[in-house]
């Protein structure tokens, strides 16, 4: 009667799936079928040990395959990025300020893409636009179709933003029909992260203001991961998105009951 040695078929799965991490490492992506052939196992096993890593955060799953999960890196101030994916940023405000209608009350979240919309915002009746960015404000300050709320609170120089626990009693005061919201990195696995840990508490709160939650993010924030966890990517109702994004991981979104709006960019944007 065969002996099962436990200590050696654990040790085989452990340099299977160090060598799996090593070989998207170099290829970025690989398929199921791509790793059963490659490390003569079954499919079903192939399967398993991209369940497992996906599940200890090491990549990220996607139909059929997987693909590895980059850090996101340091995010720099505002001000700065407001030359980087111009094109992409001002496609997706474009079509993100045309999903705000009359009548509404929408919150504005701080960052270069989500400022964007707020410039690209059509004239509207009745809209009131609540903010906790400064730069939001400054941009629509001049406007008196809007009626414009903004959150005071802990001011963070570099992204021109407010935070803290000041400002989440004020934005328990107030509902809205959308949120308008950037992010610093997406991961199917990981969920929405950024790298500024003492504004986490103040993102959450936004994000419980309504229920329609409209991400605007460029191809570049897409499977990667910062430092801290703010929600899984299921409290997004919609994101707004450049074509650059890949399809696939468009489509495992789709899957997850996400309205995703890609909206392309082919030379200078409206």
């Amino acid at each position: 009667m065969p002996v099962w040695n436990g200590g050696a078929e654990a040790q085989v799965l452990i340099d299977r799936r160090k060598q799996i991490k090593e070989l998207l490492q170099v290829e970025q992506q690989v398929s199921i079928r791509e790793i059963s052939e490659r490390f003569n196992v079954s499919v079903a096993t192939a399967r398993r040990d991209l369940d497992a890593l996906a599940d200890n955060g090491e990549i990220e799953r996607l139909h059929g395959g997987a693909r590895l999960i980059g850090q996101a890196p340091p995010e720099m101030p505002s001000l700065q990025r407001l030359a980087e994916q111009s094109e992409e940023k001002q496609a997706i405000a474009t079509a993100a300020a045309q999903l705000i209608g009359d009548n509404e009350t929408v919150f504005f979240g701080s960052g270069t893409t989500v400022l964007e919309v707020a410039r690209r915002l059509p004239r509207r009746t009745n809209l009131t636009v609540v903010t906790n960015s400064l730069l939001v404000a400054n941009a629509l300050a001049d406007r008196r179709d809007i009626t414009l709320i903004v959150m005071g609170g802990i001011f963070r120089q570099s992204e021109g933003s407010f935070y803290g626990h000041l400002t989440e009693l004020m934005l328990n005061e107030i509902s809205a029909s959308k949120v308008i919201f950037g992010i610093r990195a997406i991961s199917l696995e990981r969920g929405l992260t950024n790298d500024f840990v003492a504004e986490i508490s103040t993102d959450r709160t936004i994000l419980k203001m309504a229920r329609d939650v409209i991400l605007v993010a460029d191809h570049t924030k897409f499977n990667r991961v910062s430092t801290a966890l703010v929600c899984s990517v299921a409290e997004v109702r919609r994101i707004v998105t450049d074509d650059q994004t890949p399809p696939e991981l468009i489509e495992a979104l789709v899957e997850r009951g996400i309205e995703v709006i890609e909206f392309a960019c082919g030379g200078p944007c409206p």
